[in-house]
């Protein structure tokens, strides 16, 4: 599972010398955030499948922060935000407006978008208590999802490079034992 991420996240360097994260200067020096460990991985995983579903712009200098603050690995938590992304977006956030309206007992409006300044304050100005709410229930819940999979699957491979380590000891050991008889 290690080597699984480290050959697809970006190189360390190329994200500390990034120009939109020089601003958090040493922070970036700590070793945590860079490890891929049980913890700093399923940690990452939490805090960028959380605020792929939160509604703010500038989500990966938000993920960034997060990850600093709870020293997990950040390119995993700013990757992660890119689960939602221009085409992702829309089905996620209805979704999330469903679940907030549910929650709420609101009943669900019909949405028509148009890209304008207008749509925009009208409609949010209708929808934005079940779309923030319901955005706060999916992240948190693929956030804790995402959270205990990661551990669960770090758990299973440890358990096989174990049973796998094991075997071999007990072939050498048997091999051993034939040579002595």
């Amino acid at each position: 599972m290690k080597n699984f991420f480290k050959q697809r996240l970006p190189a360390v360097s190329k994200i500390k010398s990034h120009p939109n994260l020089q601003f958090f200067g040493t922070l970036l020096h700590d070793p945590n955030l860079w490890h891929l460990n049980r913890r700093s991985l399923a940690g990452g995983t939490a805090v960028g499948l959380f605020l792929a579903f939160i509604p703010l712009p500038m989500q990966m200098l938000l993920a960034a922060a997060l990850a600093i603050l709870f020293r997990v690995n950040l390119p995993i938590s700013v990757s992660l935000v890119w689960l939602t992304n221009p085409i992702t977006i829309p089905p996620a956030f209805y979704f999330a407006y469903k679940v907030g309206a549910a929650v709420l007992n609101e009943p669900l409006q019909t949405i028509e978008f148009s890209a304008s300044q207008e749509w925009i304050s009208q409609t949010l100005g209708h929808v934005w208590e079940p779309l923030l709410l319901g955005c706060l229930i999916v992240g948190t819940v693929s956030a804790l999802i995402g959270y205990f999979t990661i551990i669960l699957l770090w758990r299973i491979q440890v358990g096989r490079l174990w049973h796998t380590r094991r075997k071999s000891r007990l072939k050498k050991f048997l091999k051993k034992s034939k040579q002595i008889v």
